[in-house]
């Protein structure tokens, strides 16, 4: 006989709801300022990705935000974690900050808590601003400084509301899958590649993780 499951089994401390990653649900890939990131230059290229399929649409989250956490709403999902594209607020890596991204960002973090959901954050899931990978990408040792700028732009504008973060998505598979196998972007391969990214990204963790801290203090 099946045992039924019920969410007090989880615990009082067990933190209910749903998670998504900016490139899979986004869309708009190139609208209002957005910079290509490595996953868009990836799929892009002839036989990498089944069917020659991009995200070039996905889910449109960016022009149906509202419509989803709606959903999210009318299911009793109490908690939404996504992610922030890079290269929507800084279309070149560094420098110049798109307000464009900013504003949709805004409206997504905005819009939760009216709708009883609490928005979590993830700084870094997978998509790394395609100019920075022209230059060595997770295997330059500029990225943790580059990293750094991104995590203190995103933490200044939007940590007056959002009090959960994460910092890197899984940094082993993104390491693994995108500077050794190949099979994910940017699609480097061999330990020479591998090695330097995996070291550079749990820096960059650790950067991300003072930033946040730095601007959200109660984080």
């Amino acid at each position: 006989m099946t045992k039924k499951i019920h969410s007090s089994d989880f615990g009082k401390d067990f933190i209910w709801g749903v998670s998504t990653a900016a490139f899979r649900i986004e869309g708009a890939h190139d609208k209002h300022g957005k910079g290509p990131s490595i996953w868009d230059v990836f799929t892009s290229r002839k036989g990498k990705i089944r069917g020659n399929d991009t995200a070039k649409t996905s889910c449109d989250f960016y022009h149906r935000y509202k419509e989803d956490i709606d959903l999210m709403k009318s299911l009793n999902i109490p908690n939404f974690r996504f992610s922030i594209s890079w290269s929507r607020i800084l279309p070149t890596g560094t420098g110049k900050i798109n307000p464009e991204g900013i504003a949709f960002y805004n409206k997504v973090i905005d819009y939760c808590p009216e709708q009883d959901i609490t928005p979590w954050v993830t700084l870094y899931h997978w998509d790394l601003p395609h100019v920075l990978e022209l230059k060595g990408g997770w295997t330059n040792r500029q990225i943790i400084d580059w990293f750094g700028e991104y995590a203190e732009v995103c933490a200044k504008t939007f940590g007056d509301r959002v009090k959960h973060w994460m910092v890197l998505n899984e940094p082993m598979v993104f390491t693994g899958g995108g500077y050794f196998l190949g099979v994910h972007a940017p699609g480097k391969k061999g330990m020479r590649n591998f090695l330097p990214s995996v070291h550079h990204a749990q820096l960059s963790q650790a950067v991300g993780g003072r930033m946040i801290r730095k601007w959200i203090p109660r984080c």
